[in-house]
Formats: structure tokens, C-alpha cells, sequence
């Protein structure tokens, strides 16, 4: 067991990943998910929300938003970068999420997933159905390629990640591959559950 956690790195380098972050939009990122988004407003969660781009997004559609970001850095980024959208940002993380409450509707998790080792995930993907209103989405994006230096990550697949969903009662709805937007050696699995 090592003592390495998944926000290892993003505190020294808040300020250069907030950049990049935002450079990039929401509906870029998202292009091939963007039909199956609710178009009424509803209750969203962005976990691991980062600099907030994905939350302010999903904020400025109407939608009741709480932003969840473990590192102080990234999460003062959000605050500055999107002041008075209406997002409600909390300090916590998977795999137990033990302050957020209630259901949602939309569950985002945008370059989070393969943070998580094998028990995290089997226990996360028990809290993301939890917290999954009925027939809610939860949209994920899986990371495949280098691991930065001083990152923990590691590798997971949309087939894995479906399966973990199954007995949960979460059905893939969606799942894409696209190359990476910044010009690096990687490739994304996009992936949306909806729970039944």
C-alpha cells in the first residue's frame, strides 16, 4: 500500500491546470454526450469538478449545481474563475463523498475515474448509484495513456466500468473514444450510465 493519493500533483500545479482547463469548452469536451444532457433544468454534481468549467457549463443551462473538488487550489481557481454562477462548490472527494447529500439527476466525473484503484472504484461506483436520482445519468470520461510524473492513475476501461455499473442497476447508454484535446499521447473513453 503507498501513501499516494488521486489529487497527488494537482496542488503544485493548480495554476498551470487552470489555465488548460479552461481553455478548452464544456461543449468540446462534451460534444458526444451533449444529447443525452437534460434540457430542462435539474440537480447536477460535478465530482471532481477542477476548475468548475464543467459545473459553470451546467450552471449557465438553468441547472441546480454542486461542484465537488478535493484540492483547495483547484477549487479557490473555480471560485475566482466563476464567481455568481450559483454553483455550490464542497470540499470532498471519492471514493465516499461523505458530505455531499441527496439525489441528482446529472452526475458528472470528467477525468476522475482512473484516479481510483480497484477497491475505490467498486466503492465509488456504490455511491455514484446512491447518489442517482431514478432514471438519472451519471457521464463519465476515462483517461487511457502516460501517467504523468507525479500522478497517481491507473488504467481502467469502459467495459470494466460498465460491468462495476451492472449490479447497481446503471446501464450504459453511451460509449465513445476520442483522442485527447491538449495534443498528448492519450485517448478518452466517454461513457454515460443511466440508472433504472
Amino acid at each position: 500500500m503507498t501513501d499516494s493519493t488521486s489529487t497527488d500533483g494537482y496542488t503544485a500545479e493548480a495554476d498551470v491546470l487552470a489555465e488548460r482547463y479552461e481553455r478548452i469548452r464544456f461543449e468540446d469536451v462534451h460534444a458526444a454526450i451533449l444529447h443525452l444532457l437534460p434540457a430542462t433544468p435539474c440537480r447536477a454534481i460535478d465530482i471532481g469538478a477542477g476548475t468548475g468549467r464543467d459545473a459553470a457549463a451546467l450552471a449557465a443551462r438553468g441547472h441546480a449545481v454542486t461542484a465537488v473538488e478535493p484540492t483547495a487550489a483547484m477549487r479557490a481557481h473555480g471560485q475566482r474563475l466563476h464567481p455568481g454562477s450559483g454553483i455550490t462548490w464542497i470540499d470532498d472527494g471519492l471514493p465516499d463523498l461523505a458530505r455531499v447529500e441527496g439525489t441528482f439527476d446529472l452526475v458528472m466525473l470528467t477525468a476522475v475515474w482512473m484516479h481510483l484503484d480497484a477497491g475505490e472504484r467498486a466503492r465509488g461506483m456504490a455511491r455514484l448509484a446512491a447518489l442517482l436520482a431514478p432514471q438519472g445519468l451519471a457521464a463519465m470520461t476515462l483517461r487511457h495513456g502516460p501517467v504523468p510524473p507525479g500522478r497517481r492513475m491507473f488504467e481502467v476501461s469502459g467495459a470494466e466500468t460498465v460491468a462495476l455499473a451492472a449490479p447497481h442497476g446503471l446501464q450504459a447508454v453511451l460509449q465513445a473514444q476520442r483522442g485527447d484535446m491538449h495534443g498528448r499521447e492519450v485517448t478518452w473513453t466517454q461513457l454515460v450510465l443511466r440508472r433504472v
